[in-house]
């Protein structure tokens, strides 16, 4: 993949995903909650994550993922690994919540729409994970 490439994959997700995340950081402990009720429909491990913190502790992911993808020494594959499993957690919300989706249970409501956007993170994050960059058997 070229650099100019990475540079709309990566940095524009990155920088994205960061902002997203500074706005989490130190969230009211009632917004937090609700947060966390919500992502816990689609990941329930992070009931275990105390309520009033989850805001914050999203916030942080959210702005180590953005600096993991703008971070130019970080790989395509580890960058892609973080965005991919990322994108799969928000995923897993829009596809938990049969109001997101129409009755194919794939094409988003309106409810929905708001997540469908995290199908380009997957499409993203896939196409960092699987750049074939480097590989060694690559022919020219």
């Amino acid at each position: 993949m070229s650099k100019l490439s990475n540079l709309f994959l990566r940095g524009i997700s990155g920088a994205y995903i960061a902002n997203s995340g500074v706005g989490k950081i130190g969230m009211p402990a009632e917004a937090s909650a609700g947060v966390q009720q919500y992502a816990a429909t689609g990941v329930p491990f992070v009931k275990a994550i105390p309520a009033d913190k989850f805001g914050t502790v999203l916030g942080a992911a959210e702005v180590g993922l953005g600096a993991l993808l703008v971070a130019p020494f970080v790989s395509n594959r580890v960058a892609g690994a973080g965005m991919t499993a990322f994108s799969a957690g928000l995923l897993s919300l829009y596809f938990a919540n049969p109001e997101n989706t129409h009755k194919d249970g794939i094409r988003p409501t309106d409810e929905g729409l708001s997540l469908s956007k995290d199908f380009f993170m997957l499409a993203i994050g896939g196409a960092l994970l699987f750049d074939s960059k480097g590989k060694k058997n690559e022919k020219k």
